[in-house]
């Protein structure tokens, strides 16, 4: 890192609530699980990524020499879903450099992290955002943020016009998330986004899902779970049919009625369903749309619901792919009335400023020595270079896209 700039990672706190969801999970079910977790940038970028290799290596190093602080472990504590045995892990717990390994491929960044599933797994939102700070630090910066703040302004400026038809109290208020850590134009920026909707639309603003912030500014940390999660079960070794039932299974065994909002999406929204049975279907809060069409997810949903006999408006929607203010405004009123909503928004929060935005993640892409795999319900976003095991997955759930 240059000498005249802070590392991009100020805490191991700074990281997605449903990491440490999920990491706990998984230390307590299956702690000896072995992962592999790759890198990738899905668009084009102003230089080629590669030329960061030194600048990550670095950031990987100071990140590897962290360690929860007190005061962090004590606000992870007072989360009532954090168990004191995962407190007493973390507060041993350091990155080990060696399961993480980046290299130059041509122009092309390569990361990938190897080891045991509860080490490696932390690793990705750490490097989402050091890639993301180190390539948008190398940019032009002259009134970027001008720009930024403008255009923060306009969508304060469209919260507070619709604020007629947005509900803020009663059984359907329109509430909206922080989710924009991963893609982040910088720390100070989205610290400087989350003060500033928490301070001029509290009524809506609801939460990060950035854990230390959370803690700075006093907000609700929002989280359930995520892909690699459910990915993981894949090679668990239960039969490949019956990956989903046994996650959620083990979800609710974990949390016992907390954390209750389940992710539709790894094998498709009808794959899902045909697994989310009564007995799910009561037990979880509600589900997170995470790719397709939204309206058309949510009507799937809430017709499953009244398949079930279940009244939706007892239920939630939580919708996360690709939003901004006026979609999910929309969306909100396509809805309301029928079933709960709330809304998670990134990258349009985080990093909307004149320089395009990376496409990138850090994905699992094989569990206990096997590939694993989602198939979205949008194209291009499947991330697994084993098309045997695709091909068997696809055909298991009879999945077309």
């Amino acid at each position: 890192m240059l000498a005249n700039q802070a590392p991009v990672v100020r805490s191991l706190l700074e990281n997605d609530l449903y990491k440490f969801t999920m990491w706990q999970a998984l230390l307590h079910s299956h702690p000896g699980a072995q992962a592999e977790y790759r890198f990738v940038c899905r668009n084009a970028t102003a230089f080629p990524l590669a030329e960061l290799k030194r600048a990550v290596e670095a950031e990987l190093d100071h990140l590897c020499s962290l360690y929860f602080a007190q005061d962090e472990l004590e606000y992870l504590s007072s989360l009532r879903f954090i168990k004191s045995d995962f407190v007493d892990f973390l507060s041993v717990f350091r990155f080990q450099r060696r399961f993480i390994e980046v290299k130059a491929e041509g122009e092309h960044l390569s990361v990938v992290a190897r080891g045991p599933l509860v080490h490696v797994m932390g690793f990705e939102i750490f490097v989402l955002y050091i890639v993301n700070e180190l390539y948008f630090r190398r940019l032009p910066q002259e009134g970027v943020l001008d720009v930024a703040r403008q255009r923060l302004a306009t969508k304060l400026e469209a919260l507070k016009a619709a604020s007629g038809e947005l509900a803020s109290e009663g059984d359907f208020p329109f509430v909206f998330f922080d989710f924009g850590l991963r893609r982040r134009y910088s720390g100070a920026w989205q610290e400087e986004v989350v003060q500033t909707f928490a301070h001029e639309v509290p009524l809506y603003f609801r939460g990060t899902s950035n854990v230390y912030l959370a803690k700075q500014y006093g907000l609700t940390p929002i989280g359930t779970m995520a892909h690699e999660y459910l990915q993981a079960y894949q090679a668990f070794g239960f039969r490949l049919r019956d990956f989903q039932k046994a996650a959620l299974e083990g979800w609710v065994q974990e949390y016992r009625g907390d954390l209750g909002v389940a992710l539709t999406d790894v094998v498709g929204m009808d794959a899902f369903l045909a697994d989310f049975d009564l007995y799910f279907a009561k037990l979880f809060d509600g589900l997170r749309h995470d790719s397709g069409d939204p309206v058309v997810w949510g009507e799937k949903a809430i017709s499953h619901y009244n398949t079930l006999r279940i009244d939706p408006v007892t239920k939630r929607l939580v919708f996360s792919d690709g939003l901004n203010i006026p979609r999910a405004i929309e969306l909100y009123s396509h809805f309301k009335g029928r079933i709960q909503t709330s809304f998670g928004i990134g990258t349009d929060l985080s990093n909307d400023t004149p320089h395009k935005a990376l496409n990138i993640v850090m994905k699992i892409t094989a569990c206990n020595g096997q590939p694993v795999a989602k198939l979205s319900d949008a194209p291009g976003k499947t991330l697994c270079e084993d098309e045997t095991f695709l091909a068997y997955l696809r055909q298991v759930f009879n999945h077309h896209i």
